[in-house]
């Protein structure tokens, strides 16, 4: 086992921490209510990862299927009942529970408990997630063309 290549080569670190008060309000608050707190962003940590907390009211819907060619995803959940496909079965994540799911791995999640969950949503390397948080819920408005170009913009595939 092998750590990466060095990136840094200071001797003495550098002030560079960025600090997001668990009280902070959300980045972006979508039609159907669900909150999304952009932690980290590709643009914050040079494309490293992107870190969000999404907090889904009850019965909060979610995507179907789908699969990513360029990034992996993950899944903790802090609070409530997420329902978590891992490509071969639904489960019920709770407070703890986690799901990577590779590139390529089939996923899906939702809201169906009746009561709010919040969830940990982590893409590596880090992608700009933020458009398409902001603009999903406006696909219906769109043709199906402009639908089918808005998802293989933001690398989803939906089965």
């Amino acid at each position: 086992m092998s750590y990466p290549d060095p990136r840094y080569f200071g001797e003495n670190g550098e002030v560079s921490a960025v600090f997001r008060p668990a009280d902070a309000a959300p980045d972006h608050v979508s039609r159907g209510g669900v909150e999304y707190h952009y932690l980290s962003t590709k643009a914050s940590t040079g494309g490293e990862y992107g870190l969000y907390r999404v907090n889904m009211g009850p019965e909060a819907g979610g995507p179907s299927t789908h699969f990513h060619r360029s990034m992996s995803e993950a899944f903790f959940i802090l609070s409530g009942t997420v329902r978590l496909f891992d490509g071969e079965r639904w489960v019920d994540g709770t407070s703890g529970d986690h799901l990577y799911v590779p590139v390529g791995g089939l996923h899906a999640f939702r809201n169906e408990s009746g009561e709010p969950a919040s969830m940990l949503m982590i893409f590596a390397p880090g992608a700009p997630r933020e458009e398409y948080f902001e603009n999903v819920t406006e696909l219906a408005g769109l043709s199906e063309d402009e639908r089918a170009e808005f998802f293989l913009r933001h690398d989803n595939f939906f089965i």
